[in-house]
């Protein structure tokens, strides 16, 4: 597979890895020729300098032959344009490219990106994936991360365990007859920003962060079991009105009648546009980092805080000022990847990363065939995969402890015929299953082994 990655920034090097890994023939263009040395000297694969939308470019960087392209540079016109030339003279099957400006995504203009107008097959809005993200996460109070799994019907949870967790230094095996109807498979640990596939004989300690894959329905009561039985925020405080803020108070406005919600914008035009376009949200003008600001929220009555702003610094100090005159819980942006370790110490519950979530959209997209769906999980320790078994695939047919899952694997759930299935030593894998797993980043490529005919991109 030939793919072209257009933009070497934090998102583009991320794809390109992952790509790169899964032995794709990838080419990276980025007018800066420091990150094409960076990419390059890291990476296998081939760099071009240059700029991403030029016909020239595209065509030394082998548009004439690819696959895919992905345009992530941070301009909207270039990532447009550079799909629309691949398109128009380079016939590129598939088209995908990240925008960002908000004008371009009103319902009004929806037409644009039409196959007659500007073909590009998947659209991906950063503030837009970060906002469903963040609102998924208010669903599930308590949970760091939430990914809807086969259509609806699973659910991966992301906790924390703390001193209190009930199920502390228990064998994982003994949860199932701790809890025999309880739906869940605990699928990978996080101890120290090292990924861990969790086994039957792992016990969890305070400080882990453990990833496990519950049937949606049973979801309340899995959390109670974590030690989680917090209800949902009905008193919540935006921190920052920009792209973001707007669309999760625009989600939350639509979805969430109940909640009594507020903003703080620092910036006074800004404030006054996101006031107009909010129906029922209090709008603040101010700097979160004043405790005035923060007391004519009513800091002290709000449950859950979210630092949205695009500053790093304010987000973490925000989220801890908040918490410390009264918020119960703060959900905080952060892009840096150097703070993504230091936050979750310094007392914040939950840590949103845009480029993590962008990846993990762009990926949904990049495989097809036998795999439905690709999600990467925080801090690169793996990914969740969607996966349908076939009839040739040495998995099916026999009891999952006779079948020699490899190191670095683990299967959360199986869906069959509308039924979920939670994975016990004894389960059958059979043809047609979806069989959700996890395949540690080392993993991905014995997964595909799994299955007699290679998982392929398309």
């Amino acid at each position: 597979m030939k793919v072209i990655v257009c933009g070497s920034g934090q998102v583009g090097f991320n794809i390109a890895r992952y790509l790169a890994s899964e032995n794709a023939d990838v080419t990276v263009i980025d007018q800066a020729p420091e990150l094409i040395q960076k990419i390059t000297d890291s990476l296998d694969v081939s760099g071009i300098v240059g700029f991403a939308s030029h016909p020239d470019v595209l065509e030394r960087a082998g548009a004439a032959d690819a696959d895919m392209v992905i345009a992530v540079t941070y301009a909207d016109e270039v990532n447009m344009v550079a799909c629309q030339v691949c398109h128009s003279l380079f016939e590129v099957p598939t088209k995908i490219a990240r925008v960002r400006h908000q004008s371009y995504l009103d319902p009004l203009w929806l037409n644009l990106f039409s196959s007659q107008n500007m073909p590009i097959d998947v659209i991906i809005s950063p503030e837009i994936e970060v906002a469903r993200a963040i609102a998924r996460r208010l669903q599930i109070p308590g949970a760091f991360d939430v990914i809807n799994l086969a259509e609806g019907k699973v659910s991966l949870i992301g906790v924390h365990v703390r001193d209190d967790t009930p199920i502390i230094d228990t064998p994982l095996r003994q949860l199932t007859d701790l809890f025999p109807d309880l739906h869940i498979v605990v699928v990978a640990i996080n101890r120290r920003g090292r990924g861990i596939v969790a086994h039957g004989d792992d016990e969890l300690r305070p400080g882990d962060d453990v990833y496990f894959v519950c049937e949606t329905a049973h979801l309340s009561r899995a959390m109670m079991t974590f030690g989680h039985e917090e209800k949902e925020a009905r008193r919540l405080l935006i921190i920052g009105g920009g792209n973001i803020g707007l669309n999760l108070a625009k989600t939350v406005e639509h979805a969430y009648p109940q909640v009594q919600l507020k903003v703080i914008e620092i910036d006074k035009a800004r404030a006054e546009m996101v006031a107009q376009t909010l129906n029922r949200t209090v709008v603040l003008h101010g700097d979160a980092l004043d405790v005035e600001i923060l007391d004519e929220a009513n800091i002290e009555a709000t449950e859950t805080v979210i630092a949205v702003s695009n500053d790093d610094e304010v987000n973490i100090l925000s989220s801890l000022l908040a918490k410390r005159h009264g918020a119960r819980r703060a959900i905080t942006l952060v892009n840096s990847t150097s703070y993504s370790q230091l936050v979750g110490s310094l007392g914040i519950d939950t840590v949103v990363s845009p480029r993590a979530i962008t990846v993990s959209t762009i990926l949904q997209h990049v495989r097809r065939g036998r795999i439905r769906a690709v999600h990467s999980l925080s801090d690169g320790i793996g990914e969740i995969i969607e996966a349908e078994a076939l009839e040739t695939s040495s998995l099916v047919g026999r009891p999952l402890r006779d079948a020699q899952l490899p190191r670095g694997m683990a299967v959360g759930a199986l869906i069959r015929d509308e039924e979920v299935i939670i994975p016990r030593g004894d389960t059958i894998i059979r043809a047609g299953d979806l069989v959700v797993l996890f395949a540690a980043a080392e993993a991905v490529k014995k997964v595909e082994k799994l299955f007699s005919v290679k998982l392929e991109f398309f």
